[in-house]
This record gives C-alpha cells, structure tokens and sequence, in this order.
C-alpha cells in the first residue's frame, strides 16, 4: 500500500505542475479582448478549480512536505485564479491557513490569496496585492482595510514594499 500512495502522490505533483503550466500559457486569455480567448481561460481555470476541489477532498493542502515546492506553488496558483469558485477558493484560504499555522506552507502565498478570497467577496483586501487595473500609467490596487497599515503587514509576511510591488505593474 506505501508504494500506491508513494505513487498517487508522485503523479499528484506532476499533475499540479501540469496544471499550473497550462495555467502559465493561457493566462493572456483572462484580460484579453478576445471573447475566445477570455471563454479558453474560463474554462481552463473552472477545470482547475475543480480538480484542486478534489483534491483537497483526498489529501487537504497539498504541502511543499507532500508534493514538493514546485507542485505547492502549483496548487496555490490554481487556487489564487479559482476567482469564479468561491467555495474553493475559500476552502483553499482555509486549509491553506491552517498549513501555515502548522508550519508547512508559506505566509507569503497565504496573503495573496486572502487579498484575492476578500477581493473575489467584495471585500477590502489586507495587503494590497490585488491591483484593479492601470490608470494614466500607474497601477490602481483594489481598496485595502487599513491603507495606513499595509507596509507593515506586508513585511510581516515576506512582502515587498507596496511602491515597489507596483513598479512591476507600471506601464511606461
């Protein structure tokens, strides 16, 4: 039985690696101006979120200490563009956290994906990592809870300061 696990979750990770590849290669579709493209993209990530779906059902998060760096990344990829499924992506926020709290995944992604979760709900993100869009050149961050606050949180997790993030965002 120790060798069908071994190998579940061998495939598991290089399913997830798969996943977040494609996920790589198809990401133009979400903001093009192409309705293919955009449907592409949609669907992509609906087929995405609801194989994560699953396999959270099977395994919970699936840790770096499960499937290996790359294939975590992976799965925190997939749940961060699980936007049109909420209830995953809740669920992911949720045993992503408790991962964290049990030392094995990192506070870093974790932020992102709680901005993204309350950004999805209609809510004010915490970090400021969801940007709106670019207006006159400059990035426009979705609203922040404490704005006044946000440097700090982000350092307290591993972010970069928020001038600096949205550098990689400005266009010239």
């Amino acid at each position: 039985m120790e060798l069908r696990v071994t190998h579940d979750v061998a495939a598991l990770a290089v399913e997830l690696t798969d996943m977040a590849a494609a996920d790589h290669r198809s990401s133009g579709g979400a903001n093009s101006d192409d309705p293919a493209e955009q449907l592409a993209w949609r669907r992509l990530t609906a087929r995405h979120s609801d194989r994560l779906g699953e396999i959270m059902d099977e395994y919970g998060w699936p840790t770096a200490a499960l499937v290996g760096e790359e294939a975590a990344h992976a799965a925190w990829l997939i749940a961060q563009h699980a936007d049109r499924q909420l209830d995953v992506q809740r669920r992911a926020l949720h045993l992503m956290q408790q991962a964290v709290s049990a030392g094995a995944a990192g506070r870093r992604e974790l932020a992102f994906l709680r901005d993204r979760t309350l950004v999805n709900e209609g809510r004010k993100q915490v970090y400021g990592t969801q940007i709106a869009g670019v207006k006159d050149g400059a990035p426009v961050p979705w609203p922040c809870e404490e704005p006044e606050r946000m440097d700090d949180l982000r350092a307290q997790v591993g972010i970069e300061p928020f001038d600096e993030y949205v550098a990689k965002f400005a266009m010239p």
